[in-house]
């Protein structure tokens, strides 16, 4: 199953974050291996992404840090942090953060291998198909991502590229906030004002397709973003 997810890897050390990999990918992950804290926001892409690990002691910026960028850019992404610390306080910060697990270095491979697959279990088998396959239920809707199609009572919508990841986003929050700064970097590119009012007029775009399911809401929260409910 997992050639399905892809890792986002943070270490500095160029031994210890090589083997790492190669152990990972051994297991049939796929690991981007950012050596650099300070590429690490940058490189990281929202909805890309099955789980972070982040190494804590890094030069110029510490995991702590990337973490709460990342959390801002995709606040449902899953995070494991490594660290050669045992401090109390840098514990409950990690967890403060939204950490799933937290990692003493040095550490058993394969005992990182079993946290991150229950982690992954945890997200829910059904959902994962789902997303692998392109395929999501959206009230009375069946929502069709490689086809760009919604389908209700038979009839059929074509989406344009740009309506299809915006619903594609949503549907992944599951009922969760998709902000707006996360859904413009990931799609356009950019969060500038003319993008944001492009962003909304898709977004209007696709109530009107849905309206014919009541019980579906695109939920507009304030000064945050959006998020699709089923009532």
């Amino acid at each position: 199953m997992n050639e399905l997810y892809k890792i986002f890897l943070v270490e500095d050390d160029p031994n210890f974050g090589g083997v790492l990999k190669s152990y990972l990918e051994m297991d049939d992950f796929e690991v981007t291996w950012i050596d650099d804290g300070l590429e690490a926001v940058s490189a990281f892409e929202p909805n890309k992404y099955a789980i972070c690990i982040l190494d804590i002691m890094l030069p110029n910026i510490d995991g702590f840090s990337i973490a709460k960028k990342i959390k801002e850019m995709q606040n449902d992404i899953p995070l494991i942090f490594l660290t050669a610390k045992t401090l109390r306080e840098d514990v409950l910060q990690g967890y403060k953060i939204g950490a799933d697990d937290y990692i003493t270095k040095p550490f058993d491979s394969e005992v990182l291998i079993y946290k991150i697959k229950a982690i992954l279990k945890r997200e829910g088998s059904d959902f994962i198909k789902s997303v692998k396959e392109g395929l999501f239920k959206i009230g009375q809707f069946d929502f069709n991502y490689p086809y760009r199609q919604i389908i209700f009572d038979n009839e059929t919508q074509k989406l344009s590229p740009k309506e299809a990841e915006l619903l594609k986003m949503l549907c992944l929050k599951k009922a969760e906030i998709m902000t707006r700064k996360e859904a413009l970097v990931a799609i356009w590119g950019d969060d500038n004002y003319f993008t944001t009012r492009s962003m909304d007029v898709y977004i209007t775009k696709l109530r009107k397709y849905l309206k014919k399911d009541p019980t579906i809401e695109i939920e507009n929260i304030h000064s945050s973003g959006y998020r699709l409910r089923i009532n």
